[in-house]
Order: structure tokens, then sequence, then C-alpha cells
């Protein structure tokens, strides 16, 4: 398959989709938009209520009918993913997942389980709740998980292979960013070498957006996207980038199209910074299988859980 478009998603009626980090105006929020368009019951996993409110009316004032529910998560706090996790069980079979929230280039903090905020937000949340939600995603019978990953990853000099609870250092903000998008994509061929072994049928694949005009930037750099220089960063970005609609089409192929698990979406342009979705290719660094099994390892560490 050399390029996609929305017009082939298939009928999703009867699908049960998780999306996190469906922010309205978002990627997330347009992954969601497009699945329930498709007939999918969307669950919408996000950390603050109203604002999860605010996208499932967007979503079904376009699409009447639709069915969306939330699900409240940070994945920045293990105690809430696995809230989250506890909660999901109501669902029933979950057929895709869609690892989609995320920060960016944020300053150094550290969440109250001790890691860095953002390996722990973009990484190990995402890590633990895709095991809990597992059970759920093999008795779907066919479940795929799509982690939202970014070209960003090529800037990653190493593997974040230390331990994630230790201090000290410099700390860089967009390296760390490079690094935790680094670790999407050794999760997740990780993940789907792991579900082959073990015969469980469950596939991984991963996106990226491109150059999308979201208010990621803004909100990591400023923790808001509006209001003086915030207001300016966020404007340039929309004006020199695709829409964040467009940045959702590689995840919306991943999650939907007829590929094999390991693949890698992301648009066909220049630089791959914007352009109709297709399969690309990621650095050696994050197929290195070593560096993805030790990864593998100290996230069971740190999260407490092991799959699949």
């Amino acid at each position: 398959m050399d390029t996609w478009q929305p017009a082939d998603i298939p009928d999703q009626t009867g699908r049960t989709v998780v999306v996190t980090g469906p922010t309205l105006g978002g990627l997330g929020h347009h992954t969601a938009l497009e699945l329930a368009r498709r007939g999918a019951r969307v669950v919408l996993a996000g950390r603050t209520p109203r604002k999860l409110d605010e996208t499932a009316v967007a979503i079904t004032e376009e699409v009447p009918g639709a069915e969306v529910s939330p699900l409240v998560v940070d994945l920045s706090d293990l105690a809430s993913v696995r809230s989250a996790g506890e909660g999901a069980k109501a669902l029933g079979p979950i057929d895709v997942l869609v690892n989609n929230a995320g920060v960016m280039g944020v300053a150094e903090q550290r969440t109250f389980d001790g890691l860095e905020l953002t390996m722990a937000t973009n990484h190990f949340g995402p890590f633990l709740l895709t095991g809990l939600l597992m059970p759920q995603l093999v008795e779907s019978g066919a479940g795929r998980v799509v982690t939202v990953a970014s070209h960003f990853h090529r800037m990653a000099r190493r593997a974040p292979l230390e331990d994630p609870r230790a201090e000290g250092g410099r700390h860089r903000p967009w390296a760390a960013y490079a690094r935790s998008k680094l670790a999407n994509l050794l999760f997740t061929l990780e993940l789907d070498r792991r579900c082959r072994a073990a015969e469980v049928p469950v596939k991984a694949l991963a996106a990226h957006p491109g150059f999308a005009g979201t208010h990621l930037a803004a909100n990591g750099q400023y923790g808001r996207s509006s209001g003086g220089v915030a207001s300016i960063l966020d404007a340039t970005i929309r004006a020199v980038s695709q829409s964040a609609a467009a940045g959702a089409q590689p995840s919306l192929m991943a999650a939907t199209a007829d590929l094999p698990g390991g693949t890698y979406c992301g648009p066909s342009g220049l630089a791959e910074f914007a352009g109709r979705p297709q399969v690309t290719l990621m650095t050696r660094l994050a197929r290195d299988e070593t560096a993805a099994a030790r990864l593998w390892e100290l996230s069971e560490q740190t999260t407490g859980i092991r799959y699949p």
C-alpha cells in the first residue's frame, strides 16, 4: 500500500476504539471523529472531564447518533492509569487502542511516581494502559494497538534505558521528547514481536503526524496555547503546518488499513512533514531489538505489569 486516504476506512460498526489525548481540535479528536463517522463506538480517554465533554459534543454535533463515551485517565500518574484500566473493563472487547496522548518540550518535572514527566506521559503511562487493556484487545479476536510517535524520534541519539527515577544531569526538553518518541517505536515493535511469539491475536503499529498544527508545542513550552508569546508560537505553527485533521490521517491508516504488525505510517510529502499517509521507515536505532527488549523489561519493572 503506497498511499491512503480517509475514504479507504472500512465500516467500523460494532467496533470499539479507545483514543487517548482527544483534546478538541487535536489529533486525537480528529482520529475519534473519523472513526465515529464510520460507525465505531469511540471512547475518549483524557485527564479532564470538561475537555472530554467538549470533544464529545463536537463529535456528536458533526455525527448525530455517534456513540461516544469518556474514560478519565492521567497518563502521567500510574495510579490514575490503573483506575482507568479498571473502569474500562465495562467496555467489553476493545478492537483498537490509539495511544495518541503526549507532551512535548516540557520543562523538567517529576511525577508523583518519581518519573520524568515526558517519559511518564509519553511512554510509561501508555505502556501500562496497553497492558491493562490487553485482555479486552485479545477478546476482540483481532486487536490493534496504534501508538503515535514522531519524526522527531530521528533526533534521539540513544534509547532511554537508564533508571527512570534517577535524577541529575541537565534536562533538555527536546532531547527528552525525542527519546520518548523513540521509546514509542521500540515499544511498538517489541509489543508486536511478543504478541506473535505468544500467539496473541493483537498487532501493534505506529504512526506519526508529520508537522501538524496542534497546541502541543505551545502547551509544552508555556503551559497554555493562548496569551502572549504562547499565542504567537501557536499561530506560527498553524501557519506553516498541515491541519490537525490531516495529521490524524496516518493514525487512521494504522488503525484501519490492512497492514501487518510493526508497520509505521506517516505523511508522504517532502521530509514527511505533510501529505497523504503512506507506509514509512523508522531509524535503525528504533529497530534495535536488544534496546527494545531492555526497554520492555525496564517498563515492566517501573509500572509493575507484565504482558502479553
